[in-house]
Parts: C-alpha cells; sequence; structure tokens
C-alpha cells in the first residue's frame, strides 16, 4: 500500500482538496493517508465496494473511552443510525421510514416552494451573504415544520447544529469539543421536553410519527428519538446548505445558462452538483474480519476511510471529471453514500435542492457575485465561508 502526506487544514488543500484526490488515485485504489494515520480509498469502485462491504461497518469493535466531558454528546451519539449496525440500525431506520415516507417529503413541495419566495422577499439591497439569509434559513426551517418544532427557534437549531458537527472536522479542539457537548446537552433537554408535550398532545408533525412508528411491537426509545431527530437536523441541514451553496457558485461561475434548471433539466443538474463537489468528502468504516481489498490487506480493527470526494472524480468512470456538465450522463456518484448507510434523508435534500434552485435563479435573473467564494477550514465537510452576492428579486 502506497503512502501519502497531506494536511486536511492546509490552505491550499481546504480550497482545493481535488489536487491531492487526483495524486491519491495515481497511487492506487486505497493508499495509507499519513496525516489521518488511517489507508483510504480513493476510486469510484473501491469507495463503493467499501460502503457495501458487510466485513466493514460504522460501529468500532469495542467502545471507545469517552472523556468526562464530552458524555453528554457522545449520549447522545449512541443512539444515531449513522453509528449503529444491525440487528439495531435495521430496527432504527426501519421504525424511521414508517414515519420518514417519500409521500411525506412530496407533500412539503408547496410548502417549501413558498418557503423559498418568502426568503427571497426577504433580500436586502446592495451586497449580501447568500448563505445565511437563503441556504442555511430554507433547510432549518423545513426541519423544523417537518419535526413540528417552533421554527421561530430556527437560529437556536442552527448554532446547536453547527456546535455538534464540528467534531468532526479535522480542525477540532478542545473548545469545540466543549461546545459540542453543551449544544447536545441544551439539544436533548429541548427535546426531551417537546416528545413529553407530543406525547400528550400527538399532532401531524413527524415527531408525532416517530413517536407513533412500531415494527413487530417496538417503538423507539425516547433517548433513540430524540438522536434520531437531531440527526436528521444535524445530518441534513450541514449538507444542503453547503450543497445549495456550492450549486450557486458554480452555476454563476461557470455561466451556466439558465435552461439547465428547466423542469426537465434541474434533475440532472443538481446530480451534477452533488457528484463534482460533494458537501462530505470522507466517510470511515470499521474493519470487522480480515480482508484484502483491492490489493490492501486489512485487518480487523483497523479503520478505513472513504474518500467520497476522489470517488466522484473517478476519470475511470467520468470523462474530464473535474468539469461540471449539468446534462452529463450520471453514473450513481457516493455523495448520499451507499449500502446500509445510505442517506435516509436524501429525498428531502433532492427537493430542497431542486425547489431553491429553481426559485431563487427565476426571481433573480441578475443574481451575481461580488466576491469570489473561499471555502472553509471544515474538512471532512466541504462548504463556503459565505457567498457574497447581489440580486434584485422580481416580484412574484
Amino acid at each position: 500500500m502506497e503512502r501519502i502526506s497531506q494536511s486536511p487544514t492546509d490552505p491550499a488543500f481546504v480550497q482545493n482538496p481535488y489536487r491531492f484526490y487526483a495524486r491519491a488515485r495515481a497511487l492506487g485504489d486505497i493508499v495509507f493517508w499519513e496525516d489521518y494515520g488511517v489507508p483510504v480509498a480513493t476510486t469510484h469502485r473501491a469507495v463503493t465496494q467499501i460502503l457495501k462491504d458487510r466485513k466493514m461497518g460504522r460501529a468500532p469493535l469495542s467502545p471507545p473511552e469517552i472523556p468526562p466531558h464530552l458524555a453528554a454528546f457522545y449520549a447522545v451519539e449512541a443512539h444515531s443510525m449513522l453509528e449503529l449496525e444491525p440487528p439495531r440500525h435495521t430496527r432504527l431506520r426501519g421504525l424511521v421510514l414508517r414515519a420518514f415516507t417519500s409521500r411525506r417529503i412530496a407533500a412539503l413541495k408547496e410548502e417549501t416552494t413558498a418557503l423559498c419566495h418568502a426568503l427571497i422577499d426577504t433580500f436586502p439591497d446592495g451586497p449580501f451573504d447568500l448563505l445565511q439569509v437563503y441556504a442555511q434559513r430554507l433547510p432549518v426551517i423545513v426541519i423544523a415544520r417537518l419535526l413540528g418544532v417552533p421554527e421561530t427557534i430556527s437560529d437556536q437549531l442552527l448554532a446547536w447544529s453547527n456546535a455538534m458537527v464540528a467534531m468532526y472536522q479535522a480542525r477540532r479542539t478542545r473548545p469545540i469539543e466543549d461546545a459540542a457537548a453543551l449544544a447536545a446537552q441544551e439539544f436533548t433537554d429541548f427535546l426531551r421536553a417537546y416528545v413529553d408535550e407530543r406525547r400528550a398532545k400527538p399532532a401531524d408533525d413527524l415527531i408525532t410519527h416517530l413517536i407513533a412508528a412500531e415494527e413487530d411491537g417496538e417503538k423507539l426509545s425516547t433517548d433513540e428519538l430524540i438522536t434520531t431527530c437531531i440527526l436528521l437536523l444535524n445530518a441534513g441541514h450541514e449538507a444542503t446548505v453547503h450543497t445549495l451553496g456550492i450549486a450557486v457558485k458554480t452555476l454563476l461561475e461557470t455561466e451556466t445558462p439558465r435552461a439547465a434548471l428547466a423542469p426537465n433539466r434541474i434533475d440532472a443538474t443538481v446530480e451534477e452538483v452533488m457528484r463534482q463537489d460533494p458537501p462530505l468528502h470522507m466517510f470511515t468504516r470499521w474493519v470487522y474480519e480480515d480482508t484484502t481489498v483491492f490489493g490492501a490487506d486489512l485487518k480487523r480493527g483497523d479503520e478505513v476511510g472513504c474518500l467520497l470526494g476522489a470517488a466522484n472524480r473517478d476519470p475511470a468512470i467520468w470523462p474530464d471529471p473535474d468539469r461540471f456538465e449539468p446534462q452529463r450522463k450520471q453514473t450513481t456518484h457516493t455523495a448520499f453514500g451507499a449500502g446500509l448507510h445510505f442517506c435516509v434523508g436524501a429525498p428531502l435534500a433532492r427537493l430542497e435542492l431542486k425547489l431553491g434552485l429553481t426559485a431563487l435563479f427565476a426571481r433573480c435573473p441578475d443574481l451575481a457575485l461580488v466576491e469570489p467564494p473561499r471555502y472553509a477550514n471544515l474538512y471532512h465537510f466541504h462548504g463556503l465561508e459565505r457567498l457574497m452576492v447581489r440580486a434584485q428579486a422580481t416580484e412574484m
């Protein structure tokens, strides 16, 4: 196995990780990333195989030692579908899918479209940060409405979410850990009270449906329900904000014709955005059995990284993969993962992206960048620091 070195917080890498991915891919399907101390899959075939391989999974073989200052954070993680394997993962995912149905998501279309236009109506005169005014607001309000919590606390939901997901970033520090633990505790306390209220007074919202969801006589425990709500907000919100910002940046920088957002073409455009510059660049697995994958010997207990960003620009799959081509014929990209942990919120994310982009460019035909966008130091997430634009919204 070849070895390669690259700091994930290096400014040049933060702005363009794809040069490193190309170097890593040239060394093999799996290479050892010295800065992380783990082997990583670099190609589409290797990433896809590892994500689907049942000799590997998300849960570590032995429980990690949790420092006291992170107890509240890992108390939430202990019940997360994202960190579990069958049979518990199967049970939790099955119960969630009974409440988080495609029909329920599709029913959000009209309401979400109206929300997009309401947010656009608030655009200020002069330059403004589209991330703060639009890309962050849209998904957090949609999730709040879906869960049934007051959207008036969306700023607080954002703060909790941002603090918690910072735990997965390469720049993690003790202050970041303390902030994440505090956010986890406050978010849990809020939801526990809200779940108790919904048990007493059911409503037509996701929390009520999660409470009612039952499979083979089993229901979600309160802790499982709370963690699921936190996961839906954190994972769904973080990825959608990044992708919406990157999509606008890409469409403007490439001067993509507005026809790419037409009803018969928007689906392909959204998929190409997620392929070409995904919001999550690495997802890890633990090895459960000694195995050899594409010539790399992996031992029980090893951790392996799947470089989603590298897989999505594999030239063996996509000709000229660095080029943004809205009508590219797509082979399944890895932006939503694969296998048992394929993103449960993918239908909602796709809906928000399609509606958000369609409304934005229809109402703001003169939308323009006022400064070159820069990526934030978030790895292994991937998103912009801000997106300064100018736009004059037209009337509906």
